[in-house]
C-alpha cells in the first residue's frame, strides 16, 4: 500500500511541475506581451485569448521536454524564443507602428546581405535587457547541468509518439494549415484584418501572427479575370487613345533620365505646430518650375522595396496583398517595368545604391527587372563620405554625375539614397550643433524630439543634395530628367502619434512629395498633381517623350480616380464609389496580367513600335530585355 502511494505521490509530482509551469507560461506570456487584451490579470475572464497566445511557445517547450526529459530546462527554452519574438514585435511596434507579422520573417534570410547591421541599429543601447537575457541563459544552463530528468529514456515508445506527434502540430501551424483556424477563429477570438496593431492589442501578438498566417489558409489564389480586364480597356478606349496621342505629340530629343528615391524624405512643416519652418527650400524652390505634388505611398516607416516596387513596375501592391516584401517574392525571371521599356528604347539602364548589393534580395531583382548594371557600395570610392550611419547624400550626388555621359546611348540612372535611414536616436558622426538649432514640436518627448531633430538634419543634407543634382543637371549639354521623391515617412511615430498632420491624416496615409524636374524644358509644360507610386512611372515616360507603352498610359488615364488608393497596410480602409469600385477591382485584374505577362493581347491594338523601339535589337540579353518592356 505505502509503494502504491508513493508511486502516485511521485507521478503526480512529475505532471504537476509541468502543468504549473505550462500555466506560468501562459501567464507570462500575457505580461511580456503588454497588450491589455491578453495582459496576465485578464486570465479570469479571457482564458482562451490567453491560451491562444501561448500555444505556440507551450508546444515548442513540449517538444523539448519530450527530447530532454527536463522540465525545467525545456520551459526556460521557450522562454527565451518567445520572449525574443515579442521584443522584436516591442521594437517594431514602437518604430513603425507595427507588430510583428508572419512576412516579416522573410527579414532572416537577409541578416547576412547588411541587414544585420541595418537592423542592429533599432536594438536597445541600455546594457539592461541584455544582462537579463545573459541572467536567462545562465539559469537554462543551470537547468541543462544539474536538473534530473524527469522520466525515465525509454518509455515504451510512448516519447517516439509524443514527439511526433509534436513535431506534426508544430510544422503544420507553421505551414500554416486551414484546421487551425478552428483555434484562432476570428469569431471566437476576434479579428481586425484590417489593422493588426489593433489586433494585437485585442488578442495579442502571437495570436496576431498566426491569425494572419491563416487569414487566407485554404482559400485559392485569386486569378485574374482577363474578360473584366478586356471590358474595362474597352470602356477606357477613347481616354487611352487620348492620352497616347497627346504623349505622341512630345517629339523632345531623348533625354537622360536619373530617378532619386529618397530615403525617409518628407516636408516635416505638415506636422502640426511646425508650418512656419522652413525645412525643404530647394524642394519648394525647384517645385515653382516642375511637375510636382503629393505622393501616396505603399508603406509606413519602411519597406523602401514596396513604394520601390511600384515606381519601377507601374504595378500597385494593392493587388497583389500576398506580396509584403516584393523583391523576395518575386519568381519570374522577367518581370515587366519601366526599366525594360526605356531598355527597348535604347536607354541604358544603371541602379546606384549605397548599401550592400544583396540586401532586399536587389541583386537578383534588378536583373529580373531588366537593368544593365548594379552600381552598390563596394564600387563607390573608398574614401566614399558618411554622414551619420550611412553614406552621406552627398556621395550618392557625386555617383550619379558619374554615371552620366555627354555621349553615346541616352542613361537612365535609379539612384537609392541611404544617409537619412533609421533608427534615429543615434548621434555618430554628425554635427551636432547644427543638429540641436532645429525647432521640434511641442508635447513630444525628450526622446522623441532627438529623433526629430537627427531625422531632419539628414532630411536637409537630401534637400540641399537636391537642389545641387538639379542645377549640375541643368547646365549638361545634354537634356535630363530627375524625378525626385520620398519612399515613405520617416519612423517618427511618437511623433505622429501624438502631435498630427495638418491636414488631418494618420501617419498610415500621410503622403510624401515628389518633383520631375526637366531641366532643360525641353518636354510638356508642369503640372501640378497627387499621385501614387505606381502612377509615377507613366508620368516620367510621358515627359520623355515614350509613349508607345499602352499599360503605363492607362495608369494616367485611371490616376485621378484611383491615387488616393494607395496606402500603408496599417491605414484604414477608404470608402470607395461604385465607379471608383469598378476602376479598382478591374486595374487589379489588369495589374495580374500585366505581372504574369498576358496583357499583350488585350493591349495590342494601342501598341505602336516607333523607330526608337527598335534602337536595341542585336544579341539574346537584348531581346530578353525588351520581352517584357511592351508587356
Amino acid at each position: 500500500m505505502t509503494a502504491d502511494s508513493n508511486h502516485w505521490r511521485d507521478l503526480a509530482g512529475r505532471v504537476a511541475l509541468p502543468l504549473c509551469l505550462a500555466v506560468a507560461f501562459i501567464l507570462y506570456t500575457g505580461f511580456l506581451d503588454g497588450n491589455p487584451g491578453v495582459a496576465s490579470l485578464e486570465w479570469s475572464s479571457r482564458p482562451l485569448h490567453l491560451l491562444a497566445n501561448a500555444v505556440p511557445g507551450l508546444l515548442l517547450a513540449g517538444l523539448l521536454l519530450v527530447l530532454t526529459r527536463r522540465a525545467w530546462l525545456s520551459f526556460g527554452i521557450a522562454f527565451m524564443a518567445q520572449g525574443a519574438v515579442l521584443v522584436v514585435s516591442d521594437i517594431k511596434m514602437k518604430n513603425l507602428g507595427s507588430p510583428l507579422l508572419p512576412s516579416d520573417f522573410r527579414m532572416v534570410g537577409q541578416l547576412k546581405n547588411g541587414g544585420a547591421h541595418l537592423l542592429g541599429g533599432y536594438l536597445p543601447s541600455n546594457p539592461l535587457p541584455y544582462l537579463a537575457i545573459l541572467a536567462v541563459i545562465g539559469v537554462v544552463v543551470l537547468a541543462a547541468r544539474f536538473e534530473p530528468p524527469l522520466f525515465a529514456r525509454r518509455t515504451r515508445g510512448r516519447r517516439l509518439v509524443a514527439g511526433v506527434a509534436l513535431v506534426t502540430l508544430i510544422g503544420t501551424l507553421l505551414a500554416g494549415t486551414p484546421a487551425w483556424s478552428a483555434l484562432y477563429d476570428k469569431d471566437r477570438l476576434g479579428l481586425q484584418p484590417w489593422s493588426a496593431a489593433g489586433n494585437a492589442h485585442y488578442n495579442g501578438v502571437v495570436t496576431t501572427i498566426m491569425q494572419f498566417r491563416l487569414q487566407n489558409a485554404g482559400k485559392k489564389k485569386a486569378k485574374p479575370d482577363a474578360a473584366e480586364a478586356g471590358r474595362f480597356i474597352a470602356d477606357s478606349d477613347s481616354d487611352l487613345r487620348r492620352r497616347m496621342g497627346a504623349a505622341a505629340q512630345n517629339q523632345r530629343q531623348t533625354p537622360d533620365i536619373v530617378v532619386v528615391q529618397s530615403e525617409s524624405f518628407f516636408d516635416p512643416s505638415v506636422i502640426r505646430g511646425m508650418e512656419g519652418e522652413q525645412f525643404a527650400p530647394n524642394l519648394h524652390r525647384l517645385a515653382r518650375h516642375a511637375s510636382s505634388g503629393q505622393l501616396h505611398v505603399p508603406t509606413y516607416g519602411g519597406g523602401t522595396i514596396r513604394t520601390e516596387f511600384e515606381v519601377l513596375t507601374g504595378l500597385s501592391l494593392r493587388y497583389f496583398p500576398d506580396m509584403q516584401f516584393p523583391y523576395l517574392q518575386m519568381h519570374s525571371g522577367v518581370v515587366p517595368s519601366m526599366v525594360r521599356t526605356l531598355r527597348s528604347h535604347g536607354y541604358e539602364t544603371i541602379a546606384v545604391h549605397g548599401n550592400d548589393a544583396g540586401f532586399w534580395n536587389r541583386t537578383a531583382a534588378f536583373k529580373s527587372l531588366g537593368f544593365d548594371r548594379f552600381v552598390s557600395q563596394p564600387d563607390f570610392p573608398k574614401d566614399y563620405r558618411k554622414d551619420g550611419a550611412y553614406m552621406a547624400d552627398s556621395a550618392m550626388t557625386d555617383e550619379i554625375m558619374s554615371q552620366l555621359q555627354d555621349s553615346g546611348p541616352p542613361r537612365f540612372v535609379f539612384a537609392i539614397s541611404m544617409e537619412a535611414h533609421g533608427p534615429y536616436d543615434s548621434s555618430a558622426n554628425i554635427d551636432t550643433k547644427e543638429r540641436d538649432a532645429i525647432p521640434t514640436p511641442e508635447g513630444i518627448s525628450n526622446e522623441a524630439k532627438l529623433q526629430f531633430r537627427n531625422y531632419v538634419y539628414h532630411m536637409r543634407h537630401a534637400d540641399a543634395e537636391l537642389g545641387r543634382l538639379a542645377d549640375l543637371l541643368k547646365h549638361r549639354e545634354r537634356p535630363t530628367l530627375l524625378l525626385f521623391y520620398g519612399d515613405h515617412l520617416p519612423a517618427l511615430t511618437e511623433t505622429f502619434d501624438k502631435v498630427g498632420f495638418t491636414g488631418g491624416t494618420n501617419m498610415f496615409n500621410q503622403t510624401v512629395p515628389y518633383i520631375l524636374i526637366d531641366a532643360h524644358g525641353d518636354g510638356p509644360a508642369p503640372a501640378k498633381e497627387d499621385v501614387a507610386a505606381w502612377m509615377l512611372p507613366g508620368k516620367l515616360l510621358e515627359q520623355a517623350g515614350v509613349h508607345d507603352d499602352a499599360y503605363f498610359a492607362l495608369t494616367q488615364v485611371v490616376a485621378p480616380k484611383l491615387a488616393a488608393l494607395t496606402h500603408a497596410p496599417e491605414a484604414p480602409t477608404p470608402a470607395e464609389d461604385p465607379m471608383q469600385k469598378y476602376a479598382d477591382i478591374s486595374m487589379g485584374n489588369v495589374a495580374m496580367l500585366r505581372l504574369k505577362r498576358k496583357l499583350d493581347p488585350l493591349m495590342a491594338q494601342y501598341t505602336t513600335v516607333g523607330a526608337s523601339a527598335l534602337a536595341r535589337q542585336p544579341g539574346t540579353p537584348e531581346h530578353e530585355a525588351s520581352s517584357g518592356a511592351g508587356e
